[in-house]
């Protein structure tokens, strides 16, 4: 069954993951996403939360003394991964015309 579906072309599951700095801005967008998927009747799995990548930046602060006094800044990038089975082409249609706000990124694969 699996070698009919790659010869004709057809997309099983699309997976999508949205990645941003800020939690609330990231699960409004995930809301949205998902709100589009359901209007067209697609089955949705998710939101899946991964973990949280934490990037952290110690910084002197004096340039030429005090070298003992430095500051400590993080990056924190939150993720979520949706997949949707079975997609229709009216879904996908949808979701490539959806405006999220920025600082939102998304990868989309077409499983």
């Amino acid at each position: 069954m699996a070698d009919t579906t790659e010869k004709t072309g057809a997309i099983n599951k699309l997976r999508i993951r949205v990645r941003a700095y800020e939690n609330k801005i990231l699960d409004a967008s995930v809301k949205q996403i998902i709100d589009t998927a359901m209007r067209f009747d697609a089955n949705v799995v998710g939101p899946i939360p991964l973990p949280t990548e934490i990037k952290k930046y110690t910084v002197n602060r004096s340039t030429f003394v005090h070298k003992d006094a430095r500051e400590q800044f993080e990056m924190r990038t939150h993720k979520r991964v949706i997949d949707i089975l079975n997609p229709g082409p009216k879904v996908v249609e949808a979701l490539t015309n959806l405006s999220l706000p920025s600082g939102v990124n998304i990868d989309v694969k077409m499983m």
